[in-house]
């Protein structure tokens, strides 16, 4: 095998050219790139077999201009209707537009972008400006019968923007971005839904300059797609962000929506507390925008104390140490921690590599320790809130690591995850420009489940050769937890890559753990829905549908598994 240590591949480092099929699939920031550094693209080559001449040249870099082969389906008048509602300059039949919002962040869409693959479109791009344009424009698409697709940030990743039957997207936040009251006295908040997740977190910790507040805030939620996500999208597909195990899920942090819907609009109480009867705002959260347009909703906020955060790292002598250590402090009732995070022996290594603990004192030490490759873990975590409560959940949390056999090494790694936590994902497009797809599948799974499901999954993506799996924990309850599968393979067919994703999917179901934990179902997991939550709790969805939407214009296709037969 070629090493060549003066050999570095020639990544890309300048940002898509405008109009182009990469400046749609890249992930993140145009200008914002992270390439692997040294050790890491060694262990790659070595993996996967490659040398440095394999990493040359590039493949399908997507840098040709985007060209629409779907004829747009809409009527000149209907066309000149949406014009009416919004103004001209906030509708577009552009064929970069059209893909654009009608494409998510799945390594499928990314792999078919990249080959020239034609995808599902809408026929319009609509920017509206207010509520009331909204309520104008789902009326006149529910008497035209044109389906209705919503996008916020664009980063789904499971083909939740998929536009099967044509129809118009709505971009949320272009103009639907705005803060429309603050409660400090409830600490509460209410936005727009197209709101961003940078500008909404800027507007709560910067809250005595810009709402007048006595104390700053945070949201608590902080999805890896942070960046390029929106308020509305973390309610509408069930969110869950890096610090959920302290600040909860968006689940619960939602106390009221408001909602657009064929039928009729609403918006839901915003009690902390009821006792009357099912609550029509749980049932609306996760939704997909299969039931209604969100328009804004009401959210918990917390105080911003960054200067009380306590970071801490552990390395377990196993997986088993690790789970069995994590369990004892979400069960502990002492506090728990913000971030959370164990990694199995596979992450471990490569996390090591990544971020650039490996050739440190710190390795040698843990290696000196007796913390052997391929079974040692990584934990990673912080506290956060009051000063003595985080001082204390951290003592507790050394307390209990400490006996199961864990070494504390500073909070050092905690400070290279925080630098690199929103840019990680980076790197596939790297990685995909010679040939390497990287992708994850995330479920949930309570306790007593989590060791076969974690090794279930796992041996069926090592069965492929040279696959590297690795796997981490990530969001916490006492009753259990999640796991993030994160796969690479030396692979550029779609077909071939499909049949593989599909196949993951089946051993999560088939292990017993969710079909999603914060990711969503999309139009990518919805073929599994109704066996995986039986065909009665189906019914109830399909009612709650017909009631919404009679008409079915809303995310038409497959969305949660709602209209499937009818794809």
């Amino acid at each position: 095998m070629n090493k060549n240590k003066n050999f570095t591949p020639d990544w890309t480092s300048i940002p898509p050219k405008p109009g182009t099929a990469r400046s749609i699939f890249k992930w993140g920031a145009p200008d914002g790139f992270k390439h692997p550094n040294h050790r890491l693209y060694e262990a790659i080559k070595e993996k996967f077999g490659m040398d440095d001449n394999d990493f040359r040249k590039k493949i399908y870099e997507g840098n040709e201009p985007v060209a629409c082969t779907t004829r747009i389906r809409l009527e000149t008048r209907q066309i000149e209707r949406f014009n009416e509602i919004v103004g001209p300059d906030n509708v577009s039949v552009s064929d970069y537009d059209r893909v654009r919002y009608s494409t998510g962040k799945t390594t499928e869409e990314t792999l078919k972008l990249r080959h020239g693959v034609a995808l599902e479109m809408n026929d319009l791009v609509v920017h509206p400006r207010s509520k009331v344009d909204i309520q104008k424009i789902v009326t006149f698409c529910n008497q035209e019968k044109i389906p209705v697709h919503v996008y916020g940030g664009g980063s789904s990743v499971t083909k939740g923007l998929q536009c099967i039957k044509g129809g118009v997207t709505l971009v949320m936040s272009t103009h639907m971005n705005r803060v429309l009251s603050f409660n400090e006295t409830n600490q509460t908040i209410t936005v727009e839904s197209g709101i961003m997740g940078p500008a909404y977190e800027s507007i709560l910790n910067n809250a005595p300059e810009k709402l007048d507040a006595e104390y700053r805030y945070t949201g608590g939620h902080f999805p890896q797609s942070f960046e390029y996500s929106s308020v509305g999208g973390w309610i509408v597909t069930l969110g869950s962000g890096q610090a959920s195990s302290y600040y909860g899920d968006m689940y619960d942090i939602v106390l009221s929506q408001e909602y657009i819907t064929p039928t009729g609009d609403f918006r839901t109480l915003d009690f902390p507390g009821t006792a009357t009867g099912p609550k029509v705002n749980d049932i609306m959260k996760g939704n997909e925008g299969s039931f209604g347009v969100l328009v804004n909703a009401t959210l918990k906020i917390f105080k911003y104390r960054p200067e009380n955060r306590r970071r801490f790292a552990f390395i377990f002598p196993t997986w088993e140490a690790a789970v069995d250590a994590s369990r004892e402090i979400i069960q502990g009732e002492f506090g728990k921690p913000a971030v959370f995070r164990i990694s199995d022996p596979e992450e471990t290594d490569l996390a090591l590599k990544m971020y650039g603990i490996e050739g440190t004192p710190i390795s040698r030490l843990i290696s000196y320790k007796g913390y052997r490759p391929m079974r040692r873990c990584l934990c990673i975590g912080t506290a956060e809130g009051e000063k003595n409560f985080t001082k204390n959940v951290k003592r507790q949390i050394k307390k209990i690591c400490r006996k199961y056999g864990a070494m504390y090494i500073s909070g050092y790694p905690v400070k290279n995850w925080e630098h690199g936590r929103y840019i990680d994902s980076y790197i596939r497009e790297d990685l995909n420009d010679f040939g390497i797809i990287i992708d994850t599948l995330e479920t949930g799974v309570t306790w007593d489940n989590l060791h076969r499901l974690h090794q279930g999954v796992r041996e069926y993506i090592k069965k492929r050769p040279r696959t590297i799996c690795m796997t981490h924990a990530s969001h916490f309850y006492p009753q259990g937890t999640n796991l993030y599968f994160i796969f690479i393979a030396r692979m550029n067919r779609i077909d071939e890559y499909l049949e593989f994703q599909e196949g993951i999917i089946d051993q999560i179901e088939k292990n017993g753990g969710s079909l999603s934990h914060h990711h969503g179902v999309g139009k990518m997991i919805s073929p599994w829905m109704e066996r995986h939550i039986g065909t009665k709790q189906m019914d109830i969805l399909k009612a709650l549908k017909k009631h919404f939407d009679p008409n079915n214009i809303l995310n038409p296709g497959g969305t949660l598994g709602i209209d499937i037969e009818i794809r």
